[in-house]
């Protein structure tokens, strides 16, 4: 069990009232219901727990090489971390740990472990179990890094965080739950990655942040679009566009994509929707898009986009390797048809 920081490890100091992290003898106190599991439990705890929202890839970084420090000897792995960023660390970790064959379940909770009505409990309780979890072979029912909230176990990598006030926090529109949660874990085997565990654990630490969003509006400028796509050593750019990939066909915005991505900037389209893929010859905006040299990266939700290009320009690839890695799967992120 790695501890990074978030909600779910603060407890509240009686004598203060303030919420602080906890000690793994707090956890023990709080969740008395570890101590009847039937597997060994134990636990790395990062020395200056981090709100999520300062999750940075050096914090990726840290995360895998505990578990590439501990690999062979430990059945799994759970990670607890906040939920804001929760889905962008799963994402990065299903890049960086490559052949990974064990799980990586991510969890946390909306509210604090000690608190009399928290969702931490369960789901740090629920997240161990899967972790435990192996398959009629012997081996771990998971072989992925996956997101353990409320009643679903999700893929990491398409997951998004869609709600700050809900127990039931994280969504998977474009691909199913791994399990459901119930009075029983019913696992969705048709659901699960399947890597060849034959492969050894292979870490790749080096992300390259040199990337960037670009939310399209209405109304949007040109002043502003050139700007941030002149940013001195931009490699890569998520372009989250309209419904099945749209976005205007004004021609200085066609010709600013097409500047850049002669430039060498790898431009994905990504839908802004929270469900559906990004088809650029259903509307002729979509295909004018597609003309200027902007990759259509189907269903892939914006995080793992985003971390997609982190991974492999970190990898050194080239502007034509990235962009046709953007429309292949790595571990399950995106749906290509066949």
């Amino acid at each position: 069990m790695i501890y990074t920081g978030g909600t779910i490890g603060m407890i509240e100091n009686v004598k203060t009232g303030a919420l602080e992290p906890f000690n793994f003898e707090h956890l023990l106190m709080n969740v008395p219901k570890l101590k009847m599991l039937d597997f060994t439990v134990d636990n790395f705890a990062f020395s200056h727990p981090v709100d999520s929202s300062e999750m940075t890839p050096q914090h990726w970084c840290d995360i895998a090489k505990v578990i590439e420090d501990n690999y062979n000897d430990y059945d799994g792995f759970v990670v607890l971390h906040g939920t804001d960023t929760m889905a962008y660390t799963a994402s990065a970790l299903s890049y960086m740990l490559e052949n990974l064959a064990k799980p990586v379940i991510i969890t946390g909770s909306q509210l604090p472990i000690g608190e009399v009505r928290t969702d931490g409990e369960e789901n740090l309780i629920t997240a161990l179990h899967i972790a435990a979890t192996k398959d009629k072979d012997g081996k771990p029912m998971v072989r992925e890094v996956a997101i353990l909230f409320d009643d679903y176990l999700w893929r990491g990598n398409r997951s998004t965080k869609h709600s700050s006030d809900n127990f039931n926090a994280f969504q998977s529109n474009n691909y199913p739950p791994l399990a459901r949660i119930g009075l029983s874990i019913t696992f969705n085997k048709d659901a699960l990655l399947r890597p060849d565990d034959s492969k050894p654990l292979n870490v790749q630490y080096n992300m390259d942040c040199s990337v960037s969003y670009l939310n399209l509006f209405p109304g949007i400028n040109e002043t502003i679009v050139r700007h941030l796509l002149s940013a001195p050593g931009l490699k890569g750019v998520v372009l989250r566009t309209f419904g099945a990939g749209n976005g205007p066909n004004y021609p200085w915005f066609i010709q600013a994509m097409k500047e850049a991505v002669n430039r060498g900037i790898v431009i994905a389209n990504v839908t802004q929707c929270g469900n559906g893929s990004v088809m650029p010859n259903l509307y002729a905006n979509g295909q004018e898009l597609a003309k200027s040299g902007i990759v259509a990266a189907n269903d892939i939700t914006s995080e793992a986009a985003v971390t997609k290009l982190m991974y492999l320009f970190g990898k050194g690839l080239n502007y034509k390797q990235v962009a046709d890695a953007m429309q292949k799967s790595i571990c399950g992120e995106i749906t290509v048809e066949e």
